[in-house]
This record gives structure tokens, sequence and C-alpha cells, in this order.
């Protein structure tokens, strides 16, 4: 079992969609998830969660696995959950594994448990 957290300050992520608009919201989510997340504390709460996955995986952010590599999408109850693309799928299998995203008081946290 491996488990990965991250926790981001919302204002900081308001500031980059401000300064560079979409082009930095297209830099880590994809168009299902820009559709989700219309609030800058759901887009925060998906940054912290795909970092939260890169953690969990032991590789980061990077070369190994891309933003773009980590989906992020919701059950019929609203939960999150996450999964790679194919391409990532060959150098990460994942057994199981579980998302919790949460946003308080300037905050974004995700936490990440995989079972490989």
């Amino acid at each position: 079992m491996k488990i990965g957290t991250d926790i981001t300050v919302v204002s900081r992520i308001e500031k980059s969609i401000q300064k560079f608009g979409d082009k930095f919201i297209d830099r880590f989510l994809n168009i299902d998830e820009k559709e989700r997340a219309k609030r800058v504390e759901s887009i925060a709460g998906y940054w912290a969660a795909k970092e939260a996955v890169a953690k969990a995986l032991g590789c980061g952010i990077g070369a190994e696995l891309s933003f773009h590599d980590i989906v992020i999408y919701k059950d019929k109850k609203n939960a999150p959950h996450f999964r790679l693309i194919p391409k990532a799928q060959k150098y990460h299998k994942i057994k199981e594994s579980s998302l919790s995203i949460s946003h308080d008081g300037g905050f974004a946290i995700a936490v990440v448990v995989i079972i490989q």
C-alpha cells in the first residue's frame, strides 16, 4: 500500500489563473475535468489530487508521469476517483485506489491510497 498527499493554497491557483488563464488550466486539466471544476477551489483540489497520485506512485510529476496521464472523475454519488491513461498504466500497475479531496479555509488537500 502506498499513500500520497498534497495541500495547495487556493489563492496561488487563483493568481495563476488570473495571470495565465486557460493556458494554466490546460497545463493540468483535460476537457472533462475542466467542465466539472468550475470553481477555483475545485481546480485547486484537482491540482492537489494529481500531485497526491504522483507522490503515491513514487515518481512525482515529470518525465515519467504527467498531469495529463492522471484523469480525475466522479462516480454517481459525486465521489472523486482517478485513473491513469493506458500509456501510464504500463508503468504503474494499480490494483485498488482511493482518492479524497477537500477544500476549506483557503486550502485544498487530497489524499490518495494505492494498492499495487
